[in-house]
């Protein structure tokens, strides 16, 4: 059972303005990223479900953060069905995050009040993900549509809370871009948790990344 509300998912989302997110098969690697990026300042965190027994990973990762990072919100992304969907909300899963607009997953985690962000490309989809109680859409390939979307879609819909994944580097540029198109978070993944890192074993430099990257987002919000 998730032990954050939708809202307060939803609330982290908009305050931290970036969601890492990794998968990786062994589970001791994958505590010491999930240290690395809490060590960093992450308090929120998407596992995608991308391997065989992903969900066992998933399960041990979740009880790690209860009982050794106080106030991470750890959730699943890469999920395309209801039943996979159901599966990681017994794990306790705080959000789940999926590449296409499922409304079997919709009701699945509405059910349980748990936010779901669904990867949506068109206008038409956005505002039926928020017909279906969608608090953030995910909007992907980010790097297909670019920050010029956003910015036309909160133009009728300024109420439209947006999370783009793919396509966002932690350089300046691109954050400005998108956080100055009106994004709500970003989805970043291997540009900020690289596979080299986690080769070398340099957690200490990704919670460096991790911190500067979260403190780069802060000073172009203004906050």
């Amino acid at each position: 059972m998730a032990k954050y509300t939708r809202i307060e998912v939803a609330q982290k989302m908009g305050e931290q303005g970036m969601v890492p997110l990794f998968y990786h098969a062994d589970v001791e690697v994958a505590k010491q990223v999930l240290t690395a990026c809490y060590t960093g300042g992450a308090r929120l965190l998407e596992f995608t479900n991308r391997g065989d027994f992903a969900h066992e990973v998933f399960g041990e990762l979740n009880k790690f953060c209860l009982k050794e990072l106080p106030g991470m919100m750890l959730g699943v992304g890469s999920v395309t069905d209801a039943g996979t969907a159901s599966l990681y909300l017994q794990l306790g899963a705080n959000f789940v995050v999926t590449p296409v607009l499922r409304e079997d997953i919709a009701i699945v985690c509405n059910r349980k009040k748990v936010l779901w962000s669904p990867g949506c490309g068109s206008l038409t989809e956005i505002a039926r993900a928020e017909e279906l109680g969608c608090e953030i859409v995910k909007l992907f390939p980010g790097d297909t549509y670019g920050p010029g979307f956003v910015k036309a879609v909160k133009g009728p819909q300024p109420w439209t809370s947006i999370m783009p994944t793919g396509g966002v580097s932690p350089d300046e540029q691109n954050l400005r871009g998108w956080f100055g198109a009106g994004v709500t978070c970003v989805g970043m993944g291997s540009n900020l948790i690289s596979g080299e890192l986690i080769k070398e074993g340099n957690f200490e430099k990704l919670a460096e990344k991790c911190r500067e990257v979260l403190a780069l987002i802060q000073r172009i919000k203004g906050v």
